[in-house]
């Protein structure tokens, strides 16, 4: 362990303060992690990680290193002041096991632990001694080495002198339960992405991943050291987006008790692309932080654009989503009592943030436009072009989005509407063309089920703006379908549909179809995505038919796996004996023959590959992909909206080289790619 810079700060057992016990974490760890799968265990990495990160904020670490090893564990070491191991006085344990054994139990309660800290809640590291099938903490601190190991959240002996040291620290490794957990195999990216992150966010500190999982090999090394904060954040962020200006703005300053640090710089996309954190917490649903900064930008800007005469006297002032077109930023706050809204602290709601972040942002971007005439010019211009596109926008909605369309009255004549006006139980079918689409309309439960095909490609929303999104007419078709209005007059109240059903044909054209479909509800519907209402069919690729006997496959390896089973089959000709594989495919009746035109036969067995959905005759189509009782469907979730925010730039963007990276790195990992 490597020496910190700070020592001596007033950090023992008097600072540790116990809540309550320990049991209901086995019981209910969905409670404690939010889920058993991938994301729960690796929230197992994040919360012995917080406490590092933690000492760094509050100034007493240099250094985190966290280490993947054999059999699922997982190694955290700091250099910070290391956990109290004196006796407490109210517990007469070592404080060392109170944090590890109990709930709430911690230095980030009582007065003097911590000024700053990401948890307060208190159950971090207890929680993943609970979840663990074995645990052990090693401690550096005044010139010893202490340790204690646990068994599922208890210990197996009093807390111990080892030996001597020179450093100081804390380390922490645990082995999760395999009984609790769907899966204990770490992922190293996902491990990479969220350090990287943390090390964006608290500059000047070393965060080294190693993994030292496969036997006999050196281990795999990656550090992360950044000095400029975020702005290395938002220079990441833009690496594969053309930069409207050449200076990354920075703010670091503490106001009033709370920290401020904020980077942005403009992009020449459409979007707007903001991250907010409050003590190194990710808040998706932003808060007063975002809502301060929101305000000084448009406030500034306005200011700025009227005294330099970007905007004349007869010009409207720009608004919020003038400003934030095609801006990249990250905000971040330390604040020592945050409040978040609801358990998943996706929303900051400390009032007195505001102000701080309003106040010093304000005046420090006020200066950076006078300090910086040229970049100040760029971030004019797009403002001020963002405005006339949005007024045109304007003009362009209204046409399209005339009263009587929003109510149902003057629908696309293309779409084949459901009775049922039940939005939670009706559901809406996008297929590409007109083929699949009259397969679709005579093969649906027309009670709740409507069908939009659209003719070809969409626009690539990616690249354009909401002007001419609506000059589209498959673009304009979709938007009134779906009920709910577009840009600053979207309403997720107004959808007419509880299920919003992608179909595209399970081939090249049909997955770039999906993908244009995709990147338009990510960009300019994404609450239908956030709240669980977008969807992927599953399209079948073979119809395999002996005999009476017909199976579907929605995949090479199934089609494999079926094929083997029917030639095995007596009377097969090609194979004897029975398979003891049952396809994964529903088997079902059928006595009308499909109309495809690619048809092989093996052995007896007559196989069709699909070439679009408009080949399917009403009744297969309706069997695989749109019965509730037998279909299958893919839910579309943002999981993690920098990753996705990113895909979509480089997939869609108008950045050539990044995509070219993408392809040439991913190329060799595409299997049976069909041309």
């Amino acid at each position: 362990m490597a020496k910190s810079k700070k020592t001596g700060s007033e950090y023992t057992a008097k600072q540790i303060t116990v809540l309550e016990g320990l049991e209901p974490v086995r019981k209910r760890p969905g409670m404690y992690i939010g889920t058993t799968g991938p994301e729960g265990l690796h929230h197992l990495v994040w919360e012995v990680v917080d406490n590092s990160f933690d000492e760094a904020m509050a100034g007493h670490a240099t250094e985190i290193t966290v280490r993947l090893l054999p059999k699922n564990r997982v190694s955290v070491e700091d250099n910070g002041r290391g956990v109290p191991v004196d006796i407490h006085p109210q517990f007469k344990v070592s404080a060392l096991e109170l944090v590890m054994t109990k709930l709430h139990a911690g230095g980030k309660f009582g007065e003097g632990g911590y000024k700053i800290s990401g948890g307060l809640h208190g159950v971090g590291v207890s929680v993943v001694n609970a979840l663990s099938t074995w645990m052990k903490a090693e401690v550096h601190r005044d010139g010893e080495v202490w340790e204690q190991e646990y068994k599922i959240g208890k210990p197996l002996y009093k807390a111990k002198r080892t030996g001597k040291a020179r450093d100081h620290g804390t380390t922490v490794t645990f082995e999760p339960d395999q009984s609790i957990f769907t899966t204990t195999e770490f992922n190293l990216k996902t491990i990479l992405d969220h350090l990287r992150q943390q090390a964006y966010l608290t500059k000047g500190v070393l965060v080294t991943v190693a993994d030292e999982r496969e036997a006999g090999a050196p281990p795999v090394v990656y550090s992360f050291y950044f000095e400029g904060g975020v702005a290395s954040y938002v220079r990441h962020l833009n690496r594969v987006k053309e930069p409207k200006h050449e200076n990354v703005f920075y703010l670091s300053k503490e106001l009033d008790g709370i920290g401020v640090e904020i980077g942005l710089q403009y992009t020449n996309d459409y979007k707007e692309t903001v991250f907010a954190f409050a003590n190194n917490i990710f808040n998706p649903e932003g808060g007063t932080h975002v809502v301060g900064f929101r305000g000084a930008l448009t406030r500034v800007l306005n200011s700025y654009a009227r005294t330099k005469g970007y905007l004349k006297e007869k010009d409207e002032n720009l608004s919020g989503d003038d400003v934030r077109e095609g801006l990249t930023a990250v905000v971040s706050v330390k604040v020592r009592e945050p409040q978040f809204e609801g358990q998943t602290k996706a929303k900051l709601g400390n009032p007195e943030v505001k102000g701080a972040v309003e106040s010093s942002f304000g005046d420090a971007l006020a200066a950076f436009l006078e300090e910086h005439p040229r970049d100040a010019e760029k971030i004019l211009e797009k403002c001020v072009l963002a405005a006339r596109a949005r007024l045109a926008a304007r003009a362009a909605r209204d046409t399209v989005l005339r009263k009587g369309a929003l109510e149902g009255l003057m629908l696309p004549g293309k779409l084949a509407d459901c009775s049922s006006r039940d939005s939670k139980a009706t559901e809406l079918f996008i297929v590409e063309g007109d083929s699949a689409g009259g397969s679709a309309k005579q093969g649906r439960n027309r009670e709740f089920q409507a069908v939009l095909p659209l003719r070809g490609k969409i626009l690539n929303v990616e690249r354009a703006r909401l002007d001419k999104m609506l000059g589209n007419n498959e673009v304009k078709t979709l938007v009134v379908a779906l009920g709910t209005s577009i840009g600053e007059s979207f309403s997720l109240a107004g959808l007419r549909y509880g299920r919003v059903i992608i179909m595209t044909d399970a081939d090249v054209d049909g997955a770039h179809i999906r993908t244009l479909l995709l990147t338009l509800f990510y960009r300019y519907f994404p609450e239908i995505i956030k709240n669980g209402h977008l969807f992927i069919a599953q399209p079948p690729l073979y119809r395999i038919a002996k005999g009476k006997t017909i199976l579907y496959a929605y995949s090479d390896a199934e089609k494999e796996k079926i094929l083997k089973q029917l030639l095995a089959e007596k009377g097969g000709g090609a194979a004897t004996g029975k398979s003891k594989e049952k396809p994964a495919a529903k088997i079902v009746e059928e006595t009308k023959e499909a109309e495809g035109e690619e048809v092989t036969t093996v052995g007896g067995v007559s196989i069709q590959r699909y070439k679009g959905l408009g080949e399917m005759n009403p009744g297969q189509l309706s069997e695989t992909t749109m019965d509730p009782a037998s279909r299958t469907l893919k839910v579309v979730t943002i999981d993690d909206a920098e990753k996705a925010d990113q895909i979509f730039d480089v997939l869609m963007g108008s950045e050539v080289e990044p995509r070219k990276r993408f392809i040439q790195t991913n190329a060799k990992t595409v299997k049976n790619l069909d041309i």
